[in-house]
């Protein structure tokens, strides 16, 4: 009923990020401590080496992300109130029901997250590691709460036989330094760490 609640009737250009408080309340549990794994552009590589929470809890791997993750939905006003069809993407309407989801989520995720904090980045993306219009960027950085956080771990990982397009004190992960050095966050930044290889 919650997730119901949250988008179903409804426009779905529409749905807010607070129409799933219900939901992620429902499903919220506690991140342990140094598991949390935040992410950009290599999502295989970042579940595969979190090993469904034996080593890290990415987002996509905690009870609310697992739940919604890989999967497209939309409301519509009329008939049985969902659209089987068609679902407007970010570009086309800002506030679509998998936008705003996954927005509300970041923010949860972030919030809840303690301790050690690692984030895993694409050294051989195009335009950069670090998107400065991400979700990493625009809802999970600026919720890390600063009481909780002991430090933050990034690893720059190029794709196997891949360019190496960004590193550790360079291009768009610089960027990403110099937001946690003017927030306080003492950090490490490890290119191609090596147990991920």
């Amino acid at each position: 009923n919650a997730l119901k609640q949250a988008f179903v009737y409804k426009d779905p250009c529409s749905v807010l990020p607070s129409d799933y408080e219900l939901l992620i309340n429902l499903t919220l549990h506690e991140i342990p401590p140094n598991k949390s794994l935040f992410w950009e552009n290599n999502k295989l590589l970042v579940h595969s080496y979190a090993n469904k929470g034996l080593r890290y809890i990415p987002l996509g791997d905690s009870l609310t992300g697992w739940i919604m993750d890989n999967l497209n939905w939309c409301g519509k006003p009329s008939d049985s109130g969902i659209d089987y069809i068609s679902c407007p993407t970010t570009e086309e309407c800002e506030h679509n029901p998998v936008e705003s989801f996954w927005r509300i989520a970041s923010i949860t995720y972030a919030e809840w997250s303690s301790g050690v904090i690692h984030i895993m980045l694409n050294g051989s993306t195009l335009d950069g590691a670090f998107p400065i219009k991400s979700f990493l960027a625009d809802y999970e950085l600026p919720n890390f709460q600063k009481d909780r956080v002991s430090h933050v771990e990034i690893w720059v990982m190029d794709d196997i036989e891949g360019a190496d397009l960004d590193s550790c004190g360079k291009g768009s992960i610089k960027i990403l330094e110099d937001i946690l050095i003017s927030k306080g966050y003492n950090y490490t930044c490890i290119d191609n760490y090596r147990p991920v290889r």
